[in-house]
């Protein structure tokens, strides 16, 4: 790490020190000499005006008494800070000309800001930096915004729905629960009042939307986790059974590192294939990220998930036999 990632990280080691830290650790952990140790813990409290003390030859703390209230002066940031920044600030973006892209202007400008601090005023080239949609689909920014205020404003929500599953318009009554950015789509989680249930709603199919006065009913964060997050993938409900994948040696490689669920169970096989496990409740979204692996993905079990997946991909098969 450069001098600057490693006056942050000496400053971050000592702040949150219980105890005195032996000089050979602080070493360790920045990987430096113990003279360029010495250098950066004298600029530490000799420029910036760090309360740094000496625990006999071997060990330094901050002042007990100063160590709360000292901060380092201006905006530091570490790589993966920075990184971050960059990428929110690529998403901003991507949020198009619509109305959510005027709201956010300020935010975008404030990045751009904390980004010109860091560079001591020089302009951070923000262009090499991508992050590239896939599968986003249009949405009404007003909606967008109606939306997104009535689960901050913790306000009922009445819209008119039309399910892509069904093609079916309905009308519903709510209590926005949570808004959640699902593959580079939104979604609206609430209380439906005339059924009675937690539903998901695809916010890019609400349409007519409009705030009502009364408040949102707020349902635990426990039962919300458990209706909306027990099972894979954005389809809410407890989940019905546990799906055994198998991926060939081949597409290990990556399914391995992936994360899928919260209470995924994987491991790898004697020959090189990798056995996954995980909670479903919808098979529908599940399949679909099982069939992108082609034939180097296998459902073992349950049956019915495995009979499932066999008639989808018998069907695939037809429409290339006509």
């Amino acid at each position: 790490m450069d001098r600057y990632e490693r006056i942050l990280a000496l400053h971050r080691s000592l702040k949150t020190a219980r105890y005195p830290v032996p000089i050979k650790r602080l070493m360790e952990e920045l990987a430096c000499s113990r003279a360029t140790l010495y250098r950066d813990i004298a600029f530490l409290r000799d420029a910036l005006g760090a309360p740094v003390e000496s625990e006999g030859e071997g060990s330094i703390r901050y002042d007990e008494k100063e160590a709360e209230r000292f901060e380092l002066p201006g905006l530091w940031l570490n790589s993966d800070e920075l990184h971050a920044l960059l990428a929110a600030h690529q998403l901003l973006d991507r949020t198009g000309q619509g109305v959510l892209s005027s709201a956010l202007a300020p935010l975008k400008g404030r990045i751009e800001s904390l980004l010109a601090q860091q560079a001591g005023g020089k302009r951070w080239p923000v262009e090499r930096v991508r992050v590239i949609a896939s599968g986003v689909r249009r949405r009404d920014e007003l909606a967008f915004r109606l939306v997104a205020s009535a689960v901050l404003e913790r306000r009922q929500l009445e819209f008119d729905y039309l399910a892509r599953s069904t093609n079916e318009r309905t009308h519903r009554k709510v209590s926005p629960q949570r808004l959640t950015h699902y593959k580079d789509n939104w979604y609206l989680d609430a209380w439906d009042h005339e059924r009675e249930g937690l539903r998901s709603f695809s916010v890019d199919r609400v349409q007519h939307a409009r705030l009502l006065d009364p408040a949102a009913r707020d349902i635990p964060d426990e039962e919300l986790n458990q209706h909306l997050a027990s099972s894979y993938g954005i389809f809410s409900g407890a989940p019905k059974g546990i799906a055994t994948l198998l991926f060939s040696a081949k597409a290990a490689r990556w399914v391995a590192d992936e994360h899928w669920h919260s209470k995924q169970e994987g491991r790898f096989l004697p020959d090189g294939r990798y056995e996954l496990k995980l909670p479903y409740s919808n098979a529908k979204e599940l399949l679909m990220d099982v069939m992108r692996y082609g034939a180097d993905a296998e459902v073992v079990e349950p049956p019915a998930l495995r009979a499932q997946a066999r008639t989808m991909l018998q069907l695939a098969l037809s429409a290339y036999e006509r």
